[in-house]
């Protein structure tokens, strides 16, 4: 699996918790906009992605994409995104994720809740 970033924050080849080689955005707050590609769609990936989310105090939204991949948005405490990005990368059953692009910035606070939007 390859994972791929852009920005000013992490990229790089999989490897462990989160992107091998990447440089991580500043503590605190994050926002992490993020398309995940392979077979994401009609395996649960959004439902199971917003279960966690909610899980780890995050918000947002995940959507499906006409062209197969699932994008989502996502803000919160940095280490719980980063910790959302390796579950839907890696752990979501059923799931194969085979590309991941993203872009990290500043938080917006635009979401109270994380959604699945259609």
């Amino acid at each position: 699996m390859v994972q791929q970033g852009s920005g000013d924050g992490p990229g790089g080849d999989a490897g462990g918790p989160g992107p091998a080689g990447a440089t991580a955005p500043p503590p605190g707050r994050a926002r992490l906009h993020v398309y995940f590609s392979g077979i994401v769609q009609g395996v649960f990936f959004r439902a199971n992605t917003r279960r966690e989310a909610i899980r780890l105090g995050l918000q947002g939204w995940v959507r499906n994409l006409p062209d197969g991949r699932v994008e989502a948005w996502v803000e919160g405490e940095r280490a719980a995104v980063e910790e959302l990005l390796d579950y839907c990368t890696a752990r979501i059953p059923l799931a194969q994720v085979d590309k991941v692009d993203f872009d990290w910035g500043p938080p917006t606070r635009e979401h109270d809740t994380f959604e699945v939007v259609r």
